[in-house]
């Protein structure tokens, strides 16, 4: 018993004697580290309690997108890219060609563009000395961009997001796509624009989202209205933002936004309020003309002149029927400068469409700027454009409806064929086979399991939709053929594989 103290207490001396190297060994590493209190308490210490905030940080995380975003499913990417497809081809046939601009400008040539729309526009941090500011809109940035380029001539597209520091409501997001076909350029009048109307009755009927019509007016036929009616010039510009409001809001609460907000007196205000509230076809427009207040205006009689001849060509180009003249449209923001438009869904085209329009409102919009790219140009020159934009997250919202209450499965994918096998150990010929499609241009797919029933594969195919099947094995490679199975109507037929390629172009086109 004595020798195993003796021992133990020799093996204790030892170990103090260990214990105390490693600490100084340990002091004197931390003492080349910044700060090594810190960092030697958290060594010698270890913190158990780090991982359970770690837990707890992560538990009360509410894992979600940012207000005014949303993620797309593949069904929703499904619907966006076929939505897509039709404004982009009806803007190719139309003769236009792409460009892009930036997600971010300097804020500077952002600012003053849109009126007390302005407050919406997103700022970003100062980088490497610049402000710089999300876009907006598309307008803009194409003008910047002709400015630059000196462009005087365009017709052209873009499709992409900008960004709005919006109260986000149905419909309406902080991040959405915007699709923008404008005409740059000294034209004779009207034509350009009587082409931004046909192109968005053209999107608009291919769509098939219901009844809509167009709402036309011309900014400057409202600035005369509003000059005779007793609005001082100075505040034009901030009594249509008020006018904007007509049809989402009722005329109580614009007329008294007018009266108290902006300054106006109630006699002027119900002056406006006769005239704003009025719409209709080319009867409106003659009674216009014949009206007192307005022929005392010449700019307001200019208008009504253009008006008369866009009216005009569009019977010409098919439009008219869809078309309505209203005078409370205004167009809030600052750089229109004539014809302006905005398309609204109506549950009956033919009753009166103030008390018609549905819940989704404008769908697209637009107008002329005459004066925009002048804004940029070191000598003002301008460039005179017309444009319109199209509000494809609204569209997509009610194409995303229309398709759910279908009851269709819808594809998400575009495959054509999936190669399968009908025996196990059959992988490479699958492999390539798949190759030879693939590098003909056929989309096919196959699956990632080397002995796949062919039960499950023909599975696949029906709840992904895929149409066909190109199914081999012994007897098909024996023989030089692919079987070749329609998975709707389970027909099959043995194609030569030479010809296989041609027979599925056949079979999908």
């Amino acid at each position: 018993m004595a020798s195993l103290a003796c021992l133990s207490a020799s093996c204790w001396r030892i170990l103090a004697v260990r214990r105390i190297s490693l600490c100084a060994y340990t002091s004197s590493l931390l003492g080349s580290i910044p700060n090594p209190q810190v960092t030697s308490n958290a060594f010698l210490h270890h913190d158990v309690a780090a991982p359970t905030r770690e837990v707890e940080q992560r538990k009360n995380f509410l894992l979600k997108t940012p207000k005014g975003t949303h993620d797309a499913d593949p069904k929703q990417m499904a619907i966006r890219e076929k939505v897509f497809s039709i404004v982009l081809n009806c803007f190719k046939r139309h003769g236009a060609e792409g460009i892009d601009t930036p997600v971010f400008e300097l804020k500077e040539t952002l600012i003053g563009k849109y009126g007390e729309d302005s407050k919406l526009i997103y700022d970003l941090k100062d980088q490497g000395g610049e402000q710089l500011s999300l876009r907006y809109d598309l307008t803009v940035p194409f003008a910047r961009y002709l400015a630059m380029n000196k462009i005087s001539h365009i017709k052209r597209y873009q499709i992409s997001k900008v960004y709005r520091r919006d109260n986000p409501g149905r419909g309406r997001y902080r991040e959405f796509y915007q699709c923008d076909f404008d005409i740059a350029g000294h034209y004779d009048p009207l034509l350009p624009d009587a082409e931004c109307l046909k192109i968005m009755y053209e999107i608009l009927s291919e769509l098939e989202l219901g009844g809509f019509l167009i709402k036309v007016n011309d900014r400057r036929l409202l600035y005369g209205i509003l000059i005779t009616c007793g609005v001082p010039d100075a505040k034009f510009r901030t009594v249509c933002t008020s006018i904007d409001k007509l049809g989402k809001v009722p005329w109580d609460k614009v007329k008294s936004e007018m009266i108290e907000e902006k300054g106006l007196s109630p006699e002027t205000v119900d002056r406006v309020g006769e005239y704003i509230r009025l719409n209709g076809g080319l009867a409106l427009l003659e009674h216009l003309w014949d009206d007192s207040v307005v022929s005392q205006n010449s700019v307001a009689m200019e208008a009504l002149k253009d008006l008369k001849l866009l009216h005009h060509y569009l019977e010409i180009f098919g439009v008219a029927d869809k078309v309505s003249f209203d005078l409370g449209l205004a167009r809030g923001l600052d750089y229109y400068t004539g014809v302006i438009y905005e398309a609204v869904l109506v549950d009956n085209p033919q009753d009166n469409y103030t008390d018609r329009i549905t819940e989704f409102g404008s769908i697209a919009a637009g107008g002329r700027y005459d004066d925009l790219v002048g804004m940029f140009d070191a000598k003002g020159r301008k460039v005179p454009c017309v444009g319109i934009s199209i509000g494809i997250e609204r569209i997509l919202s009610m194409a995303e409806k229309k398709a759910e209450e279908s009851f269709k499965n819808m594809r998400t994918t575009e495959t054509q064929v999936l190669v399968a096998s009908a025996q196990p150990h059959y992988v490479e010929e699958r492999m390539k086979l798949i190759t030879m499609l693939w590098n003909c241009g056929i989309k096919a797919e196959m699956l990632h399991k080397k002995n796949p029933k062919l039960l499950s594969q023909l599975q696949y195919c029906e709840r992904t939709g895929i149409p066909l099947v190109a199914i081999i094995g012994e007897q098909e490679l024996k023989d030089g053929v692919v079987k070749l199975r329609d998975v709707a109507t389970r027909e099959e037929v043995n194609i030569p594989r030479d010809y296989l390629v041609e027979e599925i172009q056949k079979w999908t086109s």
